[in-house]
């Protein structure tokens, strides 16, 4: 099973693509529901991502929760400045500090 939005290039990089928005996220995240890892440490890149609203936002918090559960942390690599806005409106981002790469590859 795969999902257009959604390369994984190796165990523990994953990159999403495109439009993130409430029009992508319901079969996005049912995509991402079924993911399991046995990492410790997967980075999310966030690099082609076209455009993310409040609802792609919410999606990779919930994403990050459900990589808690299986003892792996989540770092988002490349979060575009309308990512990042919307975590200081939410008033989140300091919830979200330990898993932004404030560094590029």
């Amino acid at each position: 099973m795969s999902h257009p939005q959604w390369q994984q290039s190796n165990f523990d990089s994953v990159s999403l693509l495109g439009t993130i928005d409430r029009e992508s996220v319901p079969s996005l995240w049912r995509y991402a529901q079924t993911w399991k890892t046995s990492e410790k440490e997967v980075e999310i890149s966030l690099k082609n991502v076209e455009r993310i609203d409040s609802a792609g936002m919410v999606m990779l918090i919930h994403l990050i929760e459900h990589a808690k559960k299986q003892n792996c942390h989540i770092m988002l690599s490349f979060v575009p400045e309308q990512l990042s806005t919307l975590f200081k409106l939410s008033h989140i981002e300091s919830v979200l500090t330990e898993h932004i790469h404030t560094k590029q590859r």
